[in-house]
């Protein structure tokens, strides 16, 4: 998959200067492979709490650690309703059907498209306390950890993204996206 670059319009540059914690687009650190977690330390504890304050912060429903300058394979994936999910190393090991959903980002905010993704999924990784963990999702929760392994590779949602569909908005306190 060949990365696209996309243009910020000036009205919305304001939102990739924002200092709320995201590494924001065009960052080279968003196009890097994560490296994987060898061990649990005290480090990491405290960078997962870290990441749980700025997704909480920005209103997001995952996050994946390079998008806070980490560059290594931790995702959270935070799906409306449900407590939060803390994933090392996660690997996505089943897909199954298809589904495609509007998508945004907080490393791009503002900017919103359609992506088309598989509907369930099944993955493995390892808990924040070391434990192997096995996870099979459907629907939102599906693509919220789709988005954020994409992360761990390098994948931007626009890649992914049905281009005509792509779409910059304004925040509107009375119907807010959530990013990613």
């Amino acid at each position: 998959m060949k990365p696209i670059d996309i243009l910020i319009p000036d009205e919305f540059r304001v939102y990739f200067e924002q200092d709320d914690g995201v590494v924001k687009y065009p960052d080279p650190l968003l196009r890097k492979v994560a490296k994987p977690i060898q061990r649990i330390t005290p480090d990491l504890e405290h960078l997962i709490d870290h990441m749980m304050r700025v997704m909480k912060r920005a209103k997001g429903i995952g996050l994946a650690a390079p998008q806070v300058g980490s560059p290594i394979r931790l995702i959270i994936i935070a799906p409306k309703d449900q407590k939060p999910r803390v994933i090392l190393n996660p690997q996505v090991l089943e897909r199954y059907g298809e589904q495609t959903g509007l998508e945004g980002c907080l490393s791009i905010p503002q900017l919103f498209g359609d992506v088309k993704r598989p509907k369930e999924i099944v993955l493995r990784g390892i808990n924040r306390h070391g434990k192997p963990i096995r996870l099979h999702l459907e629907g939102d929760p599906a693509r919220i950890a789709l988005h954020e392994i994409d992360h761990l590779d390098g994948i931007l949602f626009i890649d992914r993204a049905i281009r005509e569909t792509l779409r910059w908005e304004h925040p509107n306190q009375d119907d807010e996206e959530e990013s990613v």
